[in-house]
């Protein structure tokens, strides 16, 4: 199997689910390197990755910016979303990964079958999800998923 999508939520699997907010109400997030080197090798392996996130955010759309990657910001329903792009990438579900940690993200991580998230995820997206990383959110998620899918000849 061969992955040719990689979706990943933003806040609690790229940041720690923290935010830092300042006296005139800019946002801040503490983000991995790593993630960025992962982003950038998963790149080679020729696979597609998105941000998909339900919060409007300048950072999520910075990042992704600097990643070179997709983002939708805003998604009230990510499950339509990921629906949509596996019809406009042609995909099956199969060939899509999905990397989320709360349970905004459980109609996804129950529609496909490859799922992960962080081991500091939400209990019921620990129980639902296909697999769980040794990483908590912000802390090397990707790079820790890069090398499930290295080791498991999933690239």
């Amino acid at each position: 199997m061969k992955y040719k999508l990689i979706v990943y939520d933003f806040d609690g699997v790229m940041t720690n689910n923290q935010v830092i907010l300042s006296e005139d109400g800019k946002e801040s997030v503490i983000l991995n390197r790593s993630d960025g080197l992962a982003i950038s090798l998963i790149k080679k392996l020729k696979i597609n990755q998105c941000i998909v996130s339900s919060e409007t955010n300048p950072v999520v759309s910075k990042r992704a910016e600097k990643l070179g990657i997709r983002t939708f910001q805003s998604v009230f329903n990510k499950l339509e979303t990921i629906k949509a792009l596996l019809e406009e990438n042609d995909l099956n579900p199969s060939e899509v990964a999905f990397i989320g940690n709360d349970l905004n993200d459980l109609e996804v991580i129950e529609f496909l079958p490859h799922s992960f998230c962080p081991k500091d995820s939400n209990k019921k997206i620990l129980e639902s999800s296909t697999f769980v990383l040794n990483k908590k959110g912000g802390k090397g998620v990707i790079m820790a998923f890069y090398e499930h899918i290295m080791e498991n000849s999933f690239g």
